[in-house]
């Protein structure tokens, strides 16, 4: 086997592990363990609607700098996300089923930069990121059926040509 071989094997090998959640619960459960996520997702998209996260005006004045309020709100997450991790790892915290919970090192590369980039002009232009998609369709915002569909279509091509990308 020739070093670009092996070099092309190891690379498919390390981002193979990309496609599996190394986190996924072993546990089997019915099928009425799952409204707990209905439930925190409907609270979920509750605050999003009541702190404007889902405001297609508040998106533009972020990328516009011309307000705080969702600068305050990425960053709010951020640092209650880092606290969490630096619990779970010093304290050594499980999951509700006394799973481990396994933090894996990711390395950087240039794709992540490129889809960043591409993440944010869709972000800028649509008004609406992922996360928020589901509550500005439920608050009435219908149109934003096209921005989800096309997220969808999105991620499928992504996969579809995720082996011919540059990584």
């Amino acid at each position: 086997m020739t070093e670009q071989q092996q070099e092309t094997n190891l690379d498919f090998e390390v981002r193979s592990l990309d496609t599996i959640c190394v986190n996924e619960s072993r546990l089997e459960h019915k099928w009425y363990h799952n409204i707990k996520y209905l439930v925190v997702g409907i609270l979920f998209g509750i605050i999003f609607v009541k702190a404007e996260i889902i405001s297609w005006f508040r998106i533009q004045e972020m990328f516009r700098f011309q307000s705080f309020h969702m600068f305050g709100v990425i960053g709010s997450a951020v640092f209650v996300g880092a606290i969490s991790v630096f619990a779970i790892r010093k304290l050594g915290i499980k999951t509700i089923y006394g799973e481990e919970i396994v933090f894996h090192p990711k390395t950087f590369n240039k794709g992540q930069v490129i889809g960043g980039v591409l993440f944010g002009l869709g972000w800028a232009i649509t008004g609406a990121c992922p996360g928020p998609l589901f509550a500005q369709i439920g608050s009435g915002a219908t149109v934003i059926i096209v921005t989800l569909l096309s997220a969808i279509a999105g991620t499928w091509t992504y996969g579809y040509f995720r082996e011919k990308l540059p990584h």
